[in-house]
């Protein structure tokens, strides 16, 4: 079972899409989610306090500043705007994919865990997330892996 989300974005930050996904998986089995872009990440995370969300942009946008910065003269990925590499950079350290144990419909995230896209560009964009949900091997098939 698969299917394609569509998340706008105003700008740099933390997009929880959660939500979307609840209300779309069932049964049991394996969820990989993968972000079609390049200059943005998947991340599961905290989801109580919005300043976890605003921390983790702070401190990415100190960690890879834009191309305006004079500690990222070295870059020549220019042309696209003092955003663009920096974007690049971020999702090269942050995943673009993500894996999350479905349970008889439901996620298997901890209390206070929601899926985010990490949007690293400053303009508005539209991002494509896929979305596919292997199911579970049925009861009784050997696995190959042995017990733990």
């Amino acid at each position: 079972m698969q299917m394609s989300l569509s998340i706008s974005t105003r700008g740099p930050g933390l997009y929880e899409f959660t939500g979307q996904v609840s209300s779309w998986v069932e049964g049991t089995g394996l969820l990989t989610l993968f972000v079609r872009h390049t200059s943005a990440s998947l991340l599961i995370q905290e989801n109580a306090d919005p300043e976890v969300q605003t921390d983790l942009q702070n401190f990415f946008e100190r960690l890879v500043p834009p191309t305006t910065d004079p500690s990222m003269a070295y870059l020549t990925h220019t042309y696209e705007g003092p955003d663009d590499m920096p974007a690049h950079i971020k999702a090269a350290m942050l995943p673009v994919s993500l894996n999350i144990p479905v349970i008889n419909g439901k996620l298997a995230l901890g209390t206070w865990q929601g899926i985010y896209l990490f949007e690293h560009r400053h303009a508005p964009h539209r991002r494509e997330v896929v979305a596919y949900l292997s199911p579970a091997a049925p009861a009784g098939q050997a696995s190959d892996r042995g017990t733990l």
